[in-house]
């Protein structure tokens, strides 16, 4: 075909918006739009599995800032992606899923037996994307499009779902090639009235804390939190998805020990606390357990998490300019003892997880720490090394926390290298969920990504495996077969190596500084440090794992 159609204005349009790259993979119904990339200057990353390709668009978004388109087919290919798509929903990843359809007159459920039809596919979609937009002739394409992008990137920052005819996309197009696309993100400022309160219960505070959530790092306001801090000389505290949000050493910061009953109680303890783009939500609220004793103030973007689990002075605004608006009313305020209560805190803490006999847990974290260099993202799936990490970390980190499903480390690790190739990107996944996404192996190769894939095979789902051993006394299909990890990389042609946890730094390090991908395969037996949301602050109840080899040294994670 020598003439534009449908499938030319959907990537005409996305170039027009300032896409780059688009992640999918192709179908019957969406061949009309994967032909239109032949034609365009757009780079296209296929991944083997639909919803490793929606993960991929997630770590493309969290790493730019932008959106990230993603193109796949009817049907099958549309659902593959949903549960890509809730993690981009929890964590405020700004997708732009692109899906074929039927043809216009099996629209409407109409039951004319296409291949792949539902009767409203769309609705499927509805209570997971913050927006969704039906096309149903080629002239809508690109105001559908823009109307799309711009809410993805409106505070806050969400997947969304456009859907267009297999028929709308072949059809002949005779209008001139899209040029300009207007798409800007509607700006969310804070009412003044709010800004005024919040700013005097701030300013007259004896104890004054700051939680930060995950939007202070999207609204790109850690310059204006560590004003406000600093400022009011207040305590700081970042939940899993704010990690980064303020500086890790920083002598105001709690760190994130959000799973721990010293920092919750610490938090309670605040007359005035500032959440910052977080809900509140289970994670950090170390499980619903924390009971605020003094006036909290809440500055969110997404209008249904104000005040959704405790009463607060409720601010729907951008986190960059409420944390800048307040932080210009704040009285400027000095407690010399401030510094000296955090520090008093994260001993407790340190002292509570030392006293657990965690040595290999806390040495392997700070092995991966010590390998990566420190412009170097890191993606983690659901798995025990990462549960550490959403505590011990010391930077910015992404993570599945806000679904929680498997699968997601390596392919968004993928997801971001196709965002910058001159630097390495980490996963780390356990062997359950590396055989999510095992198939990307193949992407990796094919497109030659920097991905270094770190997997702690420990036979099983170890976080199930713990869970189900705590509450019941044993645990019930969490034991996997699964394959020689670093055989099977090889028949992908990806580089691989067997490490130990001794070896791990060094291993680690190298695999990163080569080109390409690589894969490191860690056995190791990892446990979690014990809750204190169950009422159990001791040590955790020990369970077998293969014996640390003698002589090894590691620095602590906490450290």
């Amino acid at each position: 075909m020598s003439e534009r159609n449908g499938g030319d204005l959907v990537v005409e349009s996305l170039a027009a918006l300032g896409a780059t790259t688009v992640f999918g993979l192709p179908g019957q119904h969406a061949l009309g739009a994967f032909d239109a990339l032949r034609r365009s200057k757009l780079e296209y990353v296929g991944l083997r599995v639909e919803n490793n390709a929606g993960f991929a668009a997630d770590g493309y978004a969290r790493v730019t800032g932008g959106a990230a388109p993603l193109l796949v087919s009817t049907g099958p290919g549309a659902l593959m992606t949903l549960a890509a798509l809730q993690e981009s929903a929890a964590a405020s990843a700004p997708v732009v899923a692109i899906g074929s359809q039927v043809p216009v007159a099996g629209l409407g459920g109409g039951r004319h037996g296409y291949l792949h039809e539902l009767a409203d596919q769309k609705a499927s979609f509805r209570d997971i994307v913050k927006s969704v937009h039906t096309v149903r002739t080629a002239s809508q394409i690109p105001s559908a499009l823009a109307a799309a992008w711009e809410s993805a990137l409106t505070a806050p920052y969400g997947p969304v779902w456009v859907e267009i005819p297999q028929d709308v996309l072949l059809a002949p197009v005779t209008v001139p090639p899209v040029g300009e696309l207007s798409a800007e993100p509607r700006p969310l400022p804070p009412r003044a009235e709010l800004v005024a309160e919040a700013a005097a219960l701030l300013s007259r505070a004896e104890r004054p804390v700051v939680l930060a959530g995950g939007g202070v790092v999207r609204a790109g306001a850690e310059a204006e939190l560590r004003t406000l801090a600093e400022r009011l000389d207040a305590p700081v505290a970042c939940t899993f998805g704010g990690k980064g949000a303020f500086p890790w050493e920083h002598p105001l910061s709690l760190r994130s020990w959000l799973e721990d009953r010293h920092t919750t109680g610490f938090l309670e303890d605040a007359d005035v606390l500032l959440v910052v783009g977080s809900g509140l939500g289970e994670l950090s609220s170390n499980y619903h357990t924390f009971r605020p004793r003094g006036r909290v103030i809440q500055v969110e973007a997404d209008l249904g998490k104000l005040e959704s689990n405790h009463p607060a002075l409720g601010i729907h605004a951008d986190a960059r300019l409420a944390l800048g608006a307040i932080a210009a009313a704040v009285g400027e305020r000095r407690d010399p003892a401030a510094p000296a209560a955090v520090a008093a805190l994260l001993e407790r803490v340190r002292e509570r997880i030392d006293g657990q006999d965690l040595g290999l847990e806390q040495g392997v974290l700070a092995a991966v720490r010590d390998a990566l260099p420190e412009d170097a993202p890191s993606f983690w799936d659901m798995t025990i090394l990462a549960y550490w990490a959403w505590s011990a970390w010391p930077g910015p980190m992404h993570s599945a926390q806000g679904a929680g499903g498997l699968g997601y480390g390596f392919p968004a690790a993928l997801g971001a290298a196709a965002a910058d190739r001159t630097r390495p990107v980490l996963a780390v996944s356990g062997d359950g969920g590396a055989m999510y996404s095992i198939a990307e192996l193949a992407t990796a190769r094919q497109y030659g990504l920097p991905v270094t894939w770190l997997i702690v095979d420990d036979g099983g789902y170890g976080i199930l495996r713990e869970y189900m051993t705590d509450a019941f006394g044993e645990a019930t299909g969490t034991e996997l077969a699964r394959p020689d990890f670093v055989a099977l990389a090889g028949a992908f042609g990806v580089p691989a190596v067997r490490t130990g946890p001794e070896r791990l730094r060094d291993d680690l390090a190298d695999a990163l500084a080569a080109p390409g991908p690589s894969v490191v395969v860690l056995p190791a037996h990892l446990r979690m440090f014990a809750p204190t949301h169950l009422g159990r602050p001791g040590a955790a109840r020990p369970r077998p794992r293969p014996p640390v080899p003698q002589g090894e040294t590691f620095r602590c994670a906490l450290s």
